[in-house]
């Protein structure tokens, strides 16, 4: 079969996929996947190449290279302190990376879109675990709010050009993301990748504590990226629905639970000091998940396993040089 004779399933593997945002935690992984699949023709450009907040040059791109399918990983993201500081930063790049990609697929006629989101969008106070129906049923947390509306803001471009051009554009939503090619940097990284790198440093350095911030009680799910991977290529072959689609595991932690399974994967054995002056963020954020898992997915790397995997990479990455700061 060929990809001009593709209506669903699995895709042929000599179709021309554009992958947005290969060099990010979640592209890489999706990149990597492709090629172990066995994909013959992937489309990638780095951020330096194409910028996707130009309009003009996103239409350039995609007139040019006409991708049969595209997988929207791209996105200026950050922790709690990034999405505080540069509100501005993220709601317009995400605004224009998403209008301009989602546009330009459907002027080029693509057959199949993934547009990737965040459990951001979901009201701060939702019940949970988080339904695809509580989206915009309620206030946003704040110190996300400008990325979660730009991401929302995908959502409803697909599904409008859904309804209005018969595009299969579709939306996943995954939960908190960690993994080999994860953002190490203490300015602008997660809360799972920046307790790994602190208590490394701290480790090596014989401190006798690592501060961890907020309180500590609030719960979160994690995503092995690699399984995220493997979701978005399920999602490309067998769904076609409106609306976000949750991408998680179901099961979540607190952060001191989460924190202290690092400490022991790392072999930290000095004290977690927990600076309730800082901010804890929504209180809770689990997925509920039965939907993916009604069509056939589900995750399959437990936490352990997968900060067991983080780790080595970091050492590995640090070793080489490519992790600094």
């Amino acid at each position: 079969m060929t990809a001009a004779e593709w209506v669903s399933g699995p895709l042929p593997r000599d179709a021309r996929v554009y992958v947005a945002g290969h060099n990010g935690l979640v592209g890489g992984a999706i990149l990597r996947r492709l090629q172990a699949e066995g994909f013959t023709d992937v489309i990638t450009r780095s951020s330096r190449e194409l910028d996707l907040r130009d309009q003009a040059a996103v239409r350039a791109f995609f007139a040019q290279e006409r991708p049969e399918f595209v997988i929207l990983a791209a996105a200026k993201v950050g922790g709690i302190l990034a999405n505080s500081t540069y509100p501005a930063q993220f709601l317009y790049d995400n605004l224009m990376i998403a209008a301009n990609v989602i546009n330009a697929a459907h002027e080029t006629g693509v057959r199949k879109l993934l547009n990737l989101g965040s459990s951001c969008i979901y009201p701060r106070m939702a019940p949970q675990p988080l339904r695809e129906e509580a989206l915009l049923t309620g206030p946003l947390e704040e110190t996300n709010r400008a990325y979660a509306v730009a991401k929302i803001a995908a959502i409803e471009l697909c599904d409008h050009y859904r309804t209005q051009y018969g595009s299969d554009f579709i939306s996943g939503m995954p939960t908190n993301l960690y993994g080999p090619g994860d953002n190490f940097d203490l300015k602008g990284s997660h809360v799972l990748p920046a307790l790994m790198r602190k208590m490394v440093e701290a480790k090596e350095a014989g401190a006798a504590t690592v501060e961890v911030w907020g309180s500590g009680m609030p719960l979160r799910e994690f995503l092995f990226v690699e399984d995220l991977a493997d979701a978005c290529l399920f999602l490309m072959e067998q769904v076609s629905e409106p609306g976000p689609i949750n991408v998680g595991t179901g099961v979540d932690l607190t952060i001191r639970e989460l924190a202290e399974l690092i400490a022991d994967v790392v072999g930290f054995t000095g004290e977690l000091v927990f600076d309730a002056s800082k901010p804890d963020g929504t209180p809770r954020k689990l997925m509920d998940v039965s939907r993916l898992a009604g069509l056939g997915w589900s995750a399959r790397t437990d936490l352990r396993s997968g900060v067991q995997q983080t780790y080595d990479w970091f050492l590995q990455e640090r070793a080489a040089g490519n992790i600094r700061g």
